[in-house]
C-alpha cells in the first residue's frame, strides 16, 4: 500500500473504532514510514487503540519501531505491555533485551509470562539469571514460562 495518508489522518479521528482500524491498516501497509504516526498514538486515551498500535508495529517488523515499543513497555495497561512484548518478540532486536528483562519483575502475571517468552525468542544469555529468579514465582504459569525459556536457552 503506497498511500498511507488517509490512515495517518484517521489515527487522529474521533472514534476508537476508526483509530483502531487505521492502526491495523498502517500495520498491514508494510510501509515503515507509518511508524511515526503509530508512535504518536502511544498517548491515545484508549488502551485498545494502543494495543492495536503495538500489533501494527510488530507487523511492520522494522527495528526503527523498537524504541517506541520499549517506551510502551511502561504503559499503565498490562494488555498494552503484553502487546508491546509480542511486537518486540516478532521483531527480535537483541537491544530490547534489557527492557524486557526488567518486566520479569512486573506485578502482572501475563506480563511476566510474556517477557519470559520473548526473551526465549531473542536468545539473550543475559536473561538466564533473571529468568532463574522466576522459578520461585508464586504462580505456576510464570514458573513454567521461565523453565521453558531456560530450556530454550540451554540452561
Amino acid at each position: 500500500m503506497k498511500n498511507i495518508a488517509p490512515f495517518v489522518t484517521d489515527m487522529k479521528a474521533g472514534t476508537v473504532t476508526k483509530r483502531r482500524a487505521a492502526a491495523a491498516a498502517l500495520g498491514r501497509s508494510g510501509n515503515e514510514t507509518a511508524i511515526p504516526a503509530l508512535a504518536g498514538a502511544l498517548a491515545d486515551p484508549h488502551p485498545t487503540v494502543r494495543c492495536e498500535v503495538m500489533q501494527a508495529l510488530g507487523r511492520l517488523g522494522d527495528t526503527s519501531a523498537v524504541p517506541v515499543l520499549i517506551q510502551a513497555l511502561g504503559d499503565t495497561e498490562p494488555l498494552v505491555r503484553v502487546a508491546a512484548l509480542a511486537a518486540l518478540g516478532r521483531i527480535r532486536d537483541p537491544q530490547s533485551a534489557p527492557a524486557i528483562i526488567r518486566l520479569l519483575k512486573d506485578r502482572e502475571i501475563e506480563v511476566r509470562i510474556g517477557a519470559a517468552a520473548v526473551l526465549g525468542r531473542l536468545g539473550d544469555r543475559s536473561a538466564v539469571e533473571p529468568l532463574k529468579s522466576l522459578l520461585a514465582d508464586p504462580f505456576s504459569e510464570v514458573r513454567e514460562a521461565a523453565q521453558a525459556t531456560l530450556l530454550r536457552l540451554g540452561k
